[in-house]
C-alpha cells in the first residue's frame, strides 16, 4: 500500500479540519492539502513525466509547502529524497547526483548559495515560492488516489550524515514507514484528531517522518513562522494551540526547559515532546520532568531503522517508585513492538545480560538496504539484523542502555572507558551546563580522556573542582585527563554534539605544538 492512501483516506473523515498552519494561521483544511497535492502530481506528471520509482529531491528548511511536496511524490509513486537545508550546497549536489533525483525543491532563490549550477545536470530546480510552482499546483487536472505501490517499493531515501565518509542513501520502504507510524501507536503515544505537530526539528529528519501517524489521524501539522526551534516561540504557540506533540533532540529539551524554567513556565499546551537522536543525560532529564511535569517521551532509532528500536515510556520517564528507576531513567527504554534487539560481541554472538556489545536489530522497520552501495548494506545487514554501529547492553527486564557509538568508545591502556559515562558524573554538577567527552591519542596510553565543558553562565568552577568531583564519583583510570572549557558545543542542525570537530581540535593543537 502506498503510504499517501492515509492522506487520501483522512480527507474523507476529516476534511473540514485544519491540516497546515504557519504558527497560529490555518494555512489550509485537509480537504485544500489534498487538492494542492493532487493538483501538485499531475502537474508534475504533465511536465516532467515523473514516473513510479523516480526519486524528487526537498532541500529546504521547514515551511508549510513542505508536506505538499512531499505527499505530491509519494502520490505519484516516486520517492523522497530529503536533504538537510544546512549542508553545503555541495554536499546537497553529491546527495541528488547520488540519489539520481530528477528534480528538486528549494525555497527561495539562495538555495545552492545562490549558484545553481551546484546542482547536478539534468536535476530540475523548483522554487516553491515562485509562480512557476503555483502554476504547477493549480493547473493538473488532479489525481483521483495515489499510484499504488507494494510495501517493498521506495518511499523515502534518507542520507546519512556522513561523518565517517561520503554519505549512503538509506532506503526506506512504504512499508517500513508504516510499521514505524502504527508502533508509534504502539510503543510512543497517541495522535489525536485535536492534537497539532508542531516541526521545530527539521521535516528532513525524524521531525518529518512523524508526519504520517498525524496525517493518518487527522491532527493538524504546525510549522513555526521562525521555520525552525525556538524556544519562547515554542511555548507561545503551545499555549495558543493546546495538545501540541513534538520531537526533539536533547539539545533542544535541554534548551526549551531552561528557558520554561528562566521565565516560570510549565510547557502548557505541550502534551508529549518525544526526545532521541542523541544521548539524553539522567541531570537534565530529571530537570525537564520537574519544570515541565509528564510530558517525555524516549524513542532510539537509526535512519536505518526509523525511530522505533526502543522506546521509554511516559509513565517509565516520570517513575521515581521503582527500585530500579534511576537505571531505567538512564537507558533508552524496551524493544518496540515492531523488532528484536539483540546485543553481540565482535565475533557476532550474543552478549551477556549486564555485558556491553553491538546493538543489532532485526524487524519489518529495518531499512531495505543502502542505495546502490551493496557492499555497505552487506556489512550492515548481516543474517536478518542491521548492525547499528551502537555500544549498549541489556538489562535482566528487557531495557537497553546505550555507552556509545562504537567509534566513540576509548580505549586507554587496553581498558574500554565509555565517554558518557563521563558525562553523566560531570553533569551531576549545577556549574556544568554542557559536556562532551572524546578521546586523544596517546603514545603511552593509547589515548586519554578529554572533556569538553560548557559553564553555567557566571560560575567560576574550575579543572581542579571538575577532577575532584569525578575522582569522588567514579574510578580514576576513568577520569580525564584535560578539561577543555568552551562558551559552546558544536552542533550539526539536528542538535546532536560534533564530537568529529571536538576531535579536530585537538588535532589542530597537536600539529601546532
Amino acid at each position: 500500500m502506498n503510504i499517501a492512501e492515509w492522506l487520501n483516506r483522512c480527507v474523507r473523515l476529516y476534511g473540514d479540519r485544519p491540516a497546515i498552519l504557519s504558527g497560529t494561521e490555518v494555512v489550509a483544511s485537509y480537504t485544500a492539502f489534498e487538492n494542492r497535492v493532487r493538483g501538485l502530481a499531475s502537474g508534475l506528471k504533465t511536465r516532467f513525466s515523473l514516473q513510479p520509482g523516480d526519486r524528487v529531491g526537498i532541500y529546504m528548511s521547514n515551511h508549510v509547502a513542505y508536506l505538499e511536496c512531499l505527499y505530491a511524490v509519494l502520490y505519484l509513486g516516486g520517492a523522497v529524497v530529503p536533504v538537510n537545508y544546512k549542508l553545503h550546497p555541495k554536499e546537497a549536489g553529491f546527495i541528488l547526483e547520488n540519489s539520481g533525483a530528477r528534480l528538486v525543491f528549494v525555497a527561495g532563490k539562495d538555495a545552492f548559495g545562490g549558484d545553481q549550477d551546484i546542482c547536478p545536470a539534468g536535476t530540475e530546480i523548483i522554487d516553491v515560492n515562485s509562480a512557476d510552482y503555483q502554476e504547477l499546483v493549480t493547473t493538473g487536472a488532479g489525481f483521483t488516489a495515489p499510484v499504488t505501490r507494494t510495501k517493498d517499493d521506495l518511499a523515502w531515501l534518507f542520507y546519512t550524515s556522513g561523518t565517517t565518509g561520503q554519505p549512503k542513501g538509506v532506503m526506506m520502504s512504504h512499508g517500513n514507514l508504516q510499521t514505524m507510524s502504527l508502533s508509534y501507536f504502539a510503543d510512543v503515544d497517541d495522535v489525536r484528531t485535536d492534537d497539532t505537530i508542531l516541526y521545530a526539528a527539521p521535516m528532513s529528519h525524524g521531525a518529518g517522518v512523524y508526519n504520517f501517524m498525524h496525517t493518518l489521524k487527522g491532527a493538524a501539522h504546525c510549522v513555526p513562522t521562525s521555520g525552525g526551534f525556538d524556544a519562547d516561540e515554542i511555548l507561545d504557540l503551545a499555549r495558543h494551540l493546546g495538545s501540541v506533540h513534538m520531537f526533539a533532540a536533547p539539545t533542544m529539551v535541554k534548551r526549551l526547559f531552561d528557558v520554561a524554567r528562566e521565565k516560570g513556565k510549565t510547557g502548557e499546551g505541550i502534551r508529549t515532546i518525544i526526545y532521541g537522536g542523541g544521548p539524553m543525560y539522567v541531570a537534565d532529564i530529571l530537570d525537564a520532568v520537574e519544570v515541565m511535569g509528564p510530558r517525555f517521551v524516549q524513542i532510539y532509532g537509526q535512519g536505518e531503522c526509523p525511530m522505533c528500536i526502543t522506546s521509554l515510556s511516559r509513565d517509565l520517564v516520570c517513575d521515581r517508585d521503582h527500585p530500579n528507576w534511576k537505571t531505567r531513567l538512564g537507558s533508552v527504554g524496551r524493544a518496540q513492538s515492531c523488532g528484536d534487539v539483540l546485543i553481540v560481541d565482535e565475533n557476532g554472538k550474543p552478549c551477556a545480560v549486564g555485558a556491553p556489545g553491538e546493538i543489532t536489530v532485526r524487524g519489518s522497520a529495518v531499512m531495505l538496504g543502502y542505495w546502490q552501495n551493496p557492499e555497505a548494506t552487506a556489512n550492515a545487514l548481516r543474517d536478518g539484523w542491521l548492525h547499528t554501529g551502537d555500544i549498549g547492553y541489556l538489562d535482566e527486564d528487557g531495557f537497553l542502555t546505550l555507552t556509545d557509538r562504537s567509534k566513540d568508545v576509548i580505549i586507554s591502556g587496553g581498558t574500554n572507558i565509555y565517554p558518557r559515562e563521563v558525562e553523566e558524573v560531570l553533569l551531576q554538577l549545577d556549574q556544568v551546563h554542557e559536556v562532551s567527552v572524546v578521546g586523544q591519542p596517546d603514545v603511552k596510553w593509547g589515548e586519554v580522556v578529554i572533556a569538553f565543558v560548557v559553564k553555567t553562565g557566571g560560575n567560576s568552577i574550575t579543572s581542579e573542582d571538575l577532577d575532584e568531583h569525578c575522582l569522588a564519583n567514579m574510578a580514576r583510570f576513568k577520569r580525564p585527563k584535560r578539561y577543555v572549557f568552551l562558551d559552546e558545543l558544536p552542533k550539526n542542525s539536528y542538535g546532536k554534539v560534533l564530537k568529529t570537530e571536538l576531535r579536530k581540535r585537538l588535532e589542530s593543537e597537536e600539529m601546532a605544538t
